[in-house]
């Protein structure tokens, strides 16, 4: 498979988050310059020149950087080769986004932006420590729009102990407002090492969850998103290019602190020592992937959208027919896998169960 996306990873926060799992460290203006140059150096070492499809920027907060620092990591990226219609996603916080990192954005080709709203309620944003001023959030997606940036996300994060469906509606309500196209929703899960597994916060019953995705899902739906994947929605044309890469389980390059990728027969993650990756120890490990292993991040991947696994897809990949490798008729007919003669998939009424359904399917192996 060709390579068509590039991630690349910004660790760096104003604040930590009380729920974030994912690769971090305090901004720190003397690291800062001396990751950027070993990202550089990490980048000239693996990217192979392929003409690329999407690139995103993650973190962390990508937007915490200043405008100097900014000017520099799109310089670094400058040595990307891009296709006429690459789709290029920086994340950012509004309270570290301001009008001049947009204008530096836009000046090197950034059509796409990320924003972690999560919620407006102040007792949650305390709970997850954030800051946020809905008057500079409208204000903000206002100039986006002003300066031609059209694709934008907003994150919403819901089930905290304590908060309400009229809550989480209120939310989505505050989203819809901001007359965006594209918005992302996710259940809080309790990660081991984040202050709030530290400090015993429960989780929400399973049917006040449920309630939460359903109320979303109607809301949105109303509005004219399409759910196009387990937590995310979008409207016609301005679904994420970059995340259906990983959910078509097609080669994408990792570069960064903890970053994550897959070229060719290998997944790989990178170190998420600061210290060893200032020192160029970039790779922390390797998986060599055979065909079945190939075959279960395909039907794992694939079953989160409502694309689903194309058979015509899956035999070319593997040489094989979707039907030799799973048993699973038994979840055909009992309603959790829709086969129309050329696609699997997970009905939009069965995405909330889709772990269970996926042990089942991959327990019914028949050659593996």
């Amino acid at each position: 498979m060709s390579v068509k996306s590039f991630y690349v990873h910004i660790p760096f926060c104003k604040k930590i988050c009380s729920y974030c799992d994912f690769c971090k460290l305090f901004y720190s203006t003397g690291y800062v310059l001396d990751y950027l140059n070993c990202l550089e150096d990490e980048i000239l070492n693996c990217y192979q020149g392929e003409e690329l499809d999407t690139i995103y920027i993650g973190g962390g907060t990508p937007s915490c950087l200043s405008d100097s620092e900014l000017e520099k990591l799109f310089s670094i990226l400058s040595c990307l080769k891009k296709s006429h219609d690459c789709e290029v996603t920086i994340e950012a916080n509004f309270d570290s986004l301001t009008k001049s990192k947009l204008d530096i954005c836009k000046k090197f080709g950034v059509n796409r932006i990320s924003f972690g709203l999560e919620t407006t309620h102040p007792w949650i944003l305390k709970k997850m420590n954030r800051d946020l001023d809905l008057d500079y959030v409208k204000e903000i997606i206002s100039y986006c729009k002003s300066i031609g940036i059209f694709n934008i996300n907003v994150d919403l994060m819901y089930a905290f102990v304590g908060e309400s469906v009229k809550e989480v509606e209120e939310d989505i309500d505050f989203i819809l407002s901001l007359d965006v196209n594209h918005v992302s929703c996710y259940s809080l899960i309790l990660e081991e090492n984040t202050k709030l597994y530290i400090d015993n916060e429960k989780e929400i019953s399973e049917d006040v969850d449920f309630s939460m995705y359903e109320v979303i899902k109607k809301k949105l739906a109303d509005s004219g998103f399409c759910h196009y994947e387990i937590s995310n929605f979008g409207k016609d044309g301005y679904f994420s290019k970059h995340n259906l890469c990983y959910w078509k389980n097609d080669c994408y390059y990792g570069v960064g602190l903890g970053a994550s990728g897959y070229l060719g027969d290998v997944r790989y993650q990178n170190t998420r020592s600061i210290q060893h990756y200032l020192q160029k120890k970039y790779r922390l490990e390797e998986e060599k992937l055979d065909l079945y292993d190939k075959m279960e991040y395909e039907v794992i991947l694939n079953l989160r959208t409502k694309y689903g696994i194309s058979k015509k897809k899956f035999k070319k990949r593997y040489g094989k027919n979707f039907e030799e490798v799973y048993s699973y008729h038994d979840l055909v007919r009992d309603g959790y896998l829709v086969d129309d003669g050329e696609y699997v998939v997970i009905p939009d009424g069965f995405w909330y169960l889709s772990n269970e359904i996926l042990v089942k399917l991959l327990e019914g192996v028949i050659n593996g």
